[in-house]
């Protein structure tokens, strides 16, 4: 998905997590794993909370946009150009879908 749009100003950006119990080991092996085994070539943010009142202030401002939070990982939020979430993906949809990369080429 970010080759795909990356030359025509769309950004993805990852935000790993340990909410849901599955990131639990050290940010450099989180590092690994997205870049060397998943072949991760978005920007990563620093692991932080996405839930609750520890949530970054970021995810703070998505929940509170799009009126839902992440339910798992690999949860995705389309936003805008100015900022305002656009929609919401659950996990069981592939960056690759159809309905995202249409959404996605609307906004471009």
């Amino acid at each position: 998905l970010y080759q795909t749009y990356k030359d025509k100003n769309f950004a993805v950006i990852g935000f790993p997590s340990n909410d849901f119990r599955q990131d639990k080991g050290s940010e450099e092996n989180t590092a690994k794993i997205c870049y060397l085994d998943y072949g991760v070539t978005f920007p990563m943010m620093a692991r932080s909370s996405v839930l609750g009142n520890d949530a970054n202030p970021v995810f703070s401002e998505i929940s509170t946009q799009a009126g839902v939070t992440p339910k798992w990982n690999f949860y995705k939020f389309l936003i805008s150009k100015e900022g305002k979430v656009i929609a919401t993906f659950p996990s069981s949809t592939s960056p690759t879908s159809t309905t995202l990369t249409n959404m996605i080429e609307q906004q471009l």
